[in-house]
């Protein structure tokens, strides 16, 4: 059984009681679905009936999360029984609990914690006509193990009283000798950083991408930092003149819901769109021993439909799978050219990532 000692947070989610909330999702779930899991573990029906309770493990930690839960089983009937934790923490859990796992579906936040799971075994096969329309092959597995729901964005923030904003175009940028004691950078384990330089060692090649390191590394003054939101307030203070941080990071500071002095900082920073930009996902995908993986299913394309993938999004100011969508905070950065390169290959290079980094400087 899985230690106690894991920070870990279990939400009941009752079906909500008006007809009218998630009325907006009828269109959506009247089509049907004709999911086929793959491999299944046992050979219980697959049958996703009003009444089933489904086991979501979580490594979003949202109220608006849990609002969108309600809805689906206003709409479904198919309840959901939320725990969440850290993404690592689940994914020992599954796999300590094993068959006896009330997991259905597992969702967690970036291509290299994606990748890990689906190597560790804690995911099966699935597919959905559903899926494959809504989720972008570039933000899919191949096989059917996951999908995307949300998309988030790595990005410059520059202190224009410190650096011209118009010197910064690509991430190469950040390696220039101008640069020397003005870069900020987060610690080489943010899972973050990792697929950003696996992103880069897929379009540019090792070298290139080893060359790259080392001069940020070399304009870096400062220790590196354990999270985005410390990271951006430094920039904006002018303890660094340029940092790298995913964009809902600095969305979260300029909310109605930050403090005054985070909205004053943040109002001090330039958000850049590099381009190409990175370009990283959070995903779901039924659980490998999941008891009812068509339910399952069914929760993963709701939250991935324009529908309630408009509210995963906004849950934390993440882009929808598809366009910009409509967040007033997201429409001040402006808009990105995405890089295109599949989150699948980003996860699986993630280790070589993580080699590179600690060998060529990065802490």
């Amino acid at each position: 059984m899985p230690s106690s000692s894991l920070p870990l947070r279990r939400v009941w989610l009752p079906a909500a009681g008006s007809a009218a909330l998630g009325a907006a999702l009828l269109a959506f779930f009247g089509s049907g679905t004709q999911p086929a899991i793959g491999q299944s573990q046992d050979s219980r029906p697959a049958i996703a009936e009003a009444g089933t309770t489904i086991g979501v493990y979580s490594g979003r930690h949202y109220n608006t999360d849990k609002e969108l839960y309600r809805q689906f089983t206003a709409k479904t009937g198919i309840k959901v029984n939320l725990l969440e934790a850290k993404d690592d923490a689940l994914i020992e859990r599954l796999k300590s609990e094993g068959k006896n796992s009330p997991a259905d579906v597992l969702v967690l936040v970036d291509a290299a914690r994606l990748d890990a799971a689906t190597d560790q075994g804690v995911f099966q096969p699935s597919r959905s006509a559903a899926l494959q329309r809504d989720v972008p092959a570039n933000l899919r597995d191949s096989q059917g193990r996951w999908y995307g729901l949300t998309r988030r964005v790595r990005a410059v923030v520059v202190n224009p009283k410190l650096v011209n904003p118009t010197t910064i175009g690509t991430y190469a940028d950040l390696a220039k000798p101008a640069l020397k004691g003005k870069l900020c950078l987060r610690e080489r384990k943010s899972p973050y950083n990792q697929s950003l330089v696996a992103s880069q060692m897929i379009l540019h090649g090792e070298a290139t991408t080893r060359t790259w390191i080392r001069g940020m590394v070399a304009n870096v003054s400062q220790p590196f930092f354990t999270s985005d939101t410390p990271l951006a307030r430094a920039v904006a203070r002018g303890e660094c003149g340029v940092g790298v941080v995913n964009t809902y990071y600095v969305a979260r500071m300029l909310s109605a819901e930050a403090s005054a002095q985070d909205r004053q900082l943040a109002e001090q920073l330039k958000v850049i769109y590099v381009n190409p930009s990175h370009v990283n996902i959070s995903g779901a995908g039924v659980t490998r021993h999941a008891r009812n993986p068509q339910a399952a299913i069914k929760l993963i394309e709701f939250l991935a439909s324009p529908t309630g993938g408009r509210g995963y999004a906004a849950a934390n100011n993440e882009y929808p799978l598809k366009g910009f969508g409509d967040n007033p905070i997201l429409k001040r950065f402006g808009t990105f050219k995405a890089d295109g390169v599949s989150v699948e290959q980003i996860g699986s290079r993630s280790k070589a990532a993580t080699l590179m980094m600690e060998s060529n400087g990065w802490k």
